[in-house]
């Protein structure tokens, strides 16, 4: 799957979105490449840290609309859903490197990791609202836990671009490194943390998320049975249109 590179390498899983054409968006066939590959991991003895990363001028610009509008994830199996939980659940330590955009999912996604390091010239956004949609992966859980209601109430309903120095002013992100330096410094970390006993790593790990993690697949949940059927009601077939046509929304006519 070449829009998905796994490679391993001193007990670090390296997981690449690889699809640069499209801003590394991601499609049904990427969230179960990536979903087989995190499930594996988890389960494979020589491997002790999953590192998840992107192109070097893109970590994902979220979901392929298109794809996500002909390939609706209705099932409860969808490979998005089996993604969510398989990034939820992962029980060894996660890393994210983030150059470029992380839109969407693209950030969602890191409030799911261990330790997130991003470059300067990354840019981060929550749109859900924008295109008529909710928010995923927890996030909606998550984000008021971590850096306060009210800040994620900005990122989340206005749905603006953000810096790296505000996802790490959030908490976000761990650190905030030149783009070049990004990745570097991610496989650093990675490979220290692989070379940690890997038992106490696991528990020490399991204990840090156990008190959130029920509630965590719980929210997963929750947020689907709204995200779901909002893909196919008239204010997301609007939004999504009016991006795929380069144009501006119309909302002025729901209520």
């Amino acid at each position: 799957m070449s829009q998905v590179l796994i490679e391993k390498d001193g007990g670090v899983m390296t997981l690449r979105f690889h699809r640069p054409d499209k801003k590394n968006a991601l499609t049904a066939v990427m969230y179960q490449a990536a979903a087989d590959a995190l499930t594996q991991a988890a389960a494979d003895p020589t491997v002790r840290v999953a590192l998840i990363t992107g192109t070097k001028d893109c970590f994902s610009s979220g979901n392929d609309l298109q794809d996500f509008l002909q390939n609706p994830p209705v099932a409860p199996d969808a490979p998005v859903a089996q993604f969510m939980r398989a990034v939820a659940t992962f029980p060894k330590p996660l890393v994210a490197a983030v150059n470029g955009f992380a839109i969407g999912v693209g950030t969602t996604l890191l409030l799911h990791c261990d330790l997130v390091y991003a470059g300067q010239g990354a840019r981060f956004q929550l749109p859900f609202v924008n295109i008529g949609i909710c928010p995923e992966l927890a996030s909606s859980y998550l984000m008021p836990r971590s850096m306060g209601y009210a800040r994620a109430a900005e990122l989340v309903l206005l749905g603006e671009p953000f810096t790296a120095e505000k996802a790490l002013a959030y908490g976000i992100v761990n650190e905030v490194l030149p783009d070049a330096e990004c990745e570097a410094r991610a496989r650093n970390r990675a490979e220290r943390l692989a070379a940690q006993p890997p038992e106490a790593m696991r528990t020490a790990k399991m204990l840090l998320r156990r008190w959130d993690q029920q509630t965590v697949l719980d929210a997963i949940a929750y947020e689907a049975s709204y995200f779901m059927p909002m893909l196919g009601k008239p204010e997301a077939r609007e939004a999504m249109t009016a991006f795929m046509e380069k144009r501006k929304p119309d909302f002025s006519r729901f209520s």
